[in-house]
């Protein structure tokens, strides 16, 4: 018998594909826009989501039969921001540079519709590893959305991924330059992601008609 029956372990998958919380549930959009012009920056989101919503989601369910239902949301901000000052912490500490880029947005996860999302609708009624398997899929959905597109927008925007240089060198005119190539600026702008992440829905609706029937 595996560590996690089907019905656990979909819980990790299904927002992963048919429910992803990005193109299908359309959450999260806004820091998809903001920090994905670099892959290093959607990483760190990415792992600070999956940290916030893990935990926040046992956090909550453990509290959910003595949290008062009316203020069960000021609660749930109390918990996701007590999260998100750990994590702004931690990027000072070991990653200070990186903090600093996105120190806005990381502040911006108290209020992420994925986070207080699965809160209310999955936490306040079920129990610490149900909870803690839906936070990690829907986070892991999320990053992975948040990757693809960091990945292409700095890859053809810059030419680099983590900040290396894998086109080749622009200015000596080696690797792909050397035949002509450039840099699409147009990759950095937020209105590319929008784009990116346009396409990735598109694919991924037309490989599963379920969807479009949606």
């Amino acid at each position: 018998m595996g560590l996690l029956s089907k019905k656990d372990a979909k819980l990790i998958t299904d927002p992963l594909a048919d429910n992803n919380p990005i193109t299908i549930q359309v959450l999260g959009i806004c820091s998809a826009l903001a920090i994905t012009a670099e892959l290093k920056a959607s990483i760190v989101m990415a792992i600070s989501v999956l940290f916030v919503l893990g935990v926040g989601n046992v956090v909550i369910s453990l509290m959910r039969n003595i949290i008062p239902s009316k203020i069960r949301i000021i609660v749930q901000l109390i918990v996701v921001a007590a999260l998100v000052i750990i994590v702004d912490q931690v990027l000072k500490a070991f990653a200070y540079e990186l903090s600093k880029t996105l120190s806005v947005f990381v502040g911006l996860i108290i209020t992420n519709c994925i986070i207080m999302g699965r809160f209310e609708a999955f936490a306040l009624g079920n129990g610490p590893w149900k909870s803690f398997l839906d936070g990690i899929g829907n986070a892991l959905g999320y990053g992975v959305i948040l990757i693809i597109v960091g990945f292409f927008r700095e890859l053809l925007g810059s030419g680099t991924l983590l900040g290396f240089k894998v086109l080749g060198d622009p200015i000596e005119k080696s690797g792909l330059y050397a035949i002509g190539y450039e840099n699409n600026g147009f990759m950095l702008l937020s209105p590319m992601a929008l784009i990116v992440v346009g396409i990735i829905i598109w694919v991924q609706r037309s490989r599963n008609k379920d969807l479009i029937e949606d």
